[in-house]
């Protein structure tokens, strides 16, 4: 099966959506498919999208444009020139929240790996609500598969989309092979508790940081993750660590270096990086809301994300049991690979080329 997979959202700093689009390209690849990997990119773009697939055996189809995105966003508006045109015949054309291209023929899908701009329009920027809406209500009215990367946000994309089941199909995300619990361990000169997030109002840090000075000066709080939108959070607290953005290399370090790991998010549509703390042996704290419970299984000490007190307990629990949470949170982890992706896209793509 030829897949055209569209990879523009790599071309800038990777975030979930990006992670979760490697981890498909891994599994496709290690699953038979033959992928083609798409997208018109400024030169910049290009390099990080380059970056990114370093190592995965796909075909590259990557065109420099100035202006990129008014190119991407003219091109899902006119639907014309069909992406054959371009990419030659393909099985299937696996379009992303970035732009939705034309095609001649085959199987048309797309990810939807969460319904915030809709559910919760307050929580992101404006110029992501217009671009995902757009998306989302050709997704409902063109794509043959809509894939999400959790149950949960399969039924909201049920419920708000009013989408039918049978085009509905859940695969889902895995931490990447860097995370391992083997491996060099970061030291930050005193013991830490970690959170990465986007620094954005949905991935609640001020609740975390309070809940942080709850718990004396024993441990320190080091947070990473790019400046996201809206209100910044305040970092210039003591005991408070700001490394910014990391590669996953460092990330990895990091992990294994830290004593705990917090993820307070008030929503979220899998939950990336709880996978990745667990595969690389850190007792995990996340948000008791039900939109974690597939990426948490039974493995995490889950808190209200609306509760400093609460998540501060969390830590402390964990902090107490971290020898079984480690445990259990491996075991859960493992329980989810990039093949396992891979070979559901490949299921879904299948049964709807056997409907046309």
């Amino acid at each position: 099966m030829r897949v055209a997979f569209d990879v523009a959202p790599l071309s800038h700093t990777r975030s979930g959506v990006g992670n979760y689009i490697l981890c498909a390209l891994r599994g496709l690849v290690e699953s038979g498919a033959d992928v083609v990997a798409f997208a018109p990119v400024s030169l910049r773009g290009k390099n990080s999208v380059d970056d990114a697939l370093d190592g995965i055996d796909v075909e590259r189809r990557l065109s420099v444009l100035p202006l990129a995105h008014a190119w991407r966003t003219a091109w899902s508006r006119l639907q014309r020139p069909a992406a054959e045109r371009w990419l030659g015949n393909f099985d299937v054309l696996h379009f992303s929240d970035w732009m939705y291209p034309p095609q001649r023929g085959g199987v048309r899908a797309t990810t939807i790996h969460d319904l915030v701009p809709l559910r919760f329009p307050e929580w992101t920027h404006g110029r992501t609500v217009r671009m995902h809406a757009a998306k989302y209500r050709h997704a409902a009215r063109a794509a043959h598969v809509i894939v999400c990367n959790s149950a949960f946000t399969a039924d909201e994309v049920q419920e708000l989309l009013d989408v039918e089941t049978a085009r509905i199909h859940v695969a889902y995300p895995a931490p990447a092979p860097v995370f391992t619990r083997d491996g060099e361990r970061a030291d930050l000169g005193r013991p830490y508790a970690l959170t990465v997030a986007t620094l954005e109002p949905r991935k609640n840090l001020e609740t975390l940081l309070d809940a942080h000075e709850l718990l004396g000066d024993g441990l320190a709080l080091a947070v990473v993750g790019a400046a996201g939108w809206g209100a910044q959070p305040r970092l210039d607290r003591p005991g408070v660590i700001r490394l910014g953005y990391v590669d996953d290399e460092e990330l990895a370090r990091l992990y294994r270096g830290t004593s705990v790991f917090a993820y307070p998010s008030r929503f979220e549509g899998f939950g990336i990086p709880v996978l990745e703390a667990m595969a690389s042996g850190v007792p995990v704290v996340a948000s008791a809301h039900r939109s974690l419970d597939e990426a948490c299984g039974d493995a995490a000490v889950r808190a209200d994300p609306q509760s400093s007190e609460a998540i501060a307990a969390a830590i402390e629990e964990a902090l107490a049991r971290r020898g079984e949470l480690v445990q259990r949170g491996f075991a859960h982890a493992a329980r989810f690979t990039s093949r396992a992706t891979g070979e559901a896209l490949l299921a879904a793509y299948a049964g709807a080329a056997a409907r046309l």
